[in-house]
């Protein structure tokens, strides 16, 4: 019987204290973001239709402080989950 490690994605990491991971645990997907201005959280989610659609919140273009590609390299990362 074989132990496969849970897959693990880097969405983004600026440095060690601003970085977004998702790490796929079969059906549920662990996000932990670090950021050096709020610490560590963590969200976990039921299926991908969920992390996709927090996601598209959590990085609204109006809300996104960044460059148009910043956010389209960050939601295509997100959508290759």
């Amino acid at each position: 019987m074989s132990h496969q490690p849970f897959k693990r994605h880097t969405i983004y990491k600026k440095d060690k204290w601003n970085m977004l991971n998702v790490e796929v645990q079969g059906t549920k997907i662990v996000l932990t973001e670090i950021s050096d201005q709020w610490g560590e959280e963590c969200h976990t989610f039921i299926g991908r239709p969920a992390m996709l659609h927090w996601a598209s919140e959590r990085f609204a273009p109006d809300k996104f402080d960044g460059s148009e590609e910043e956010l389209q390299a960050i939601m295509d990362a997100f959508k290759n989950v």
